[in-house]
């Protein structure tokens, strides 16, 4: 087949791009350069370059033709654009998830799609055509699975996509990058939001939105325990950062209106603990569950999901509440944020998501 190669120059692309390659396919690896050159330059260097520097050379490596494509516009209007937004709003935004359904399935496959059977990444997550539809599995490596990240795919686009590397475990594939002799193999994985890349995500915001003193006030008692410079550096259920004696401190909560962040001690947290919480934009893969259907959910990437219920309510077309449901977990959670995607797995199908709303 021919087959589009999403590479970034980490051990997981290189590695799905030479099990391409050995499988016969047709291949030609693409890196997206999505950085964002001008508002970074303080950086004092490209930051992709290195990044650019492995893809290269793994290419010639494997012997991948490659073709550097410009994405910076496109992530900047549908990605960016909605982070800035979101954090300003005093909610929670996930740019990794919106990058994979809006850039790499969306404005890549929209652009150079036709050309193409398939498009691969180095994402751990499988695939299967059951019942004439692409289902999105769970990858074979419990903890590095990414099927959380890909959550909002739609029907079309995971029929076009392919994940190489979704039945190795982490260990399995860098040993394979070894065996290759591949440049990528002793690269520690990339770590942050994908277009900052080493640049922290708070300096990123105080380019954006600046700073504002605020105060950091105590759930339980109403005490101003200190002082913040804007809400947008918080998150719901964050520990670090908060810098005050006496804690550990977790984030409850914040009105954005008066700027105000609000945090309990540890011995108080579970008092915050949430069990239920609206989600809005209901978006699923195939099909939506049964109302019988044994489902669990994601709060965030990682291995914890909870045992849940979904009602799934009805709504005026068009209307903001249009696509929503009601959740119920089985414990409470002190880190259910406005913004934050819930996605819904019944056993190791991952059947699509929702966005957390402040209701």
């Amino acid at each position: 087949m021919k087959v589009a190669m999403l590479i970034s120059g980490g051990v997981d692309s290189s590695v799905a791009l030479r099990l391409l390659k050995d499988a016969g396919h047709d291949i030609t690896a693409f890196y997206l350069k999505i950085w964002l050159e001008d508002e970074l330059s303080f950086l004092g260097e490209c930051p992709w370059e290195e990044d650019l520097r492995y893809v290269r050379a793994v290419c010639e490596e494997v012997g991948a033709p490659l073709s550097v494509v410009p994405f910076q516009k496109e992530y900047h209007e549908r990605i960016v654009s909605y982070v800035i937004a979101e954090a300003k709003a005093g909610r929670t935004p996930n740019p990794d998830v919106f990058c994979n359904t809006l850039i790499k399935f969306g404005a890549f496959v929209e652009e150079y799609g036709a050309e193409f059977d398939h498009v691969a990444t180095g994402h751990y997550a499988q695939t299967e055509v059951r019942d004439g539809k692409a289902r999105l599995l769970r990858s074979a490596d419990e903890h590095k699975d990414q099927t959380y990240f890909l959550s909002r795919l739609r029907q079309d686009q995971l029929v076009k996509a392919m994940f190489p590397i979704g039945g190795y475990r982490k260990d399995e594939v860098r040993e394979l990058a070894r065996t290759y002799g591949l440049s990528s193999a002793e690269r520690k994985d990339s770590q942050g939001i994908c277009f900052l890349g080493k640049v922290p995500f708070d300096r990123f915001l105080e380019e954006k939105l600046g700073t504002r003193e605020g105060d950091i006030v105590d759930t339980k008692t109403g005490e101003t325990l200190g002082k913040h410079q804007g809400f947008w550096f918080y998150t719901i259920g964050q520990r670090k950062g908060i810098g005050l004696s006496g804690g550990p401190w977790y984030v409850t909560g914040k009105d954005t209106a008066k700027n105000i962040v609000y945090i309990s001690n540890a011995y108080r947290s579970s008092e915050t603990a949430r069990s239920e919480f609206h989600v809005d934009g209901l978006s699923w893969i195939s099909d939506a569950p049964d109302v019988d259907d044994r489902l669990t959910v994601k709060l965030r990437h990682g291995v914890q999901e909870y045992p849940c219920t979904l009602s799934i309510q009805s709504a005026p077309m068009g209307s903001l509440r249009e696509r929503c449901g009601h959740v119920t977990i089985a414990n409470g959670d002190t880190g259910i944020a406005a913004g934050q995607i819930a996605a819904f797995y019944r056993g190791d199908e991952c059947l699509g998501s929702g966005i957390i709303s402040e209701n």
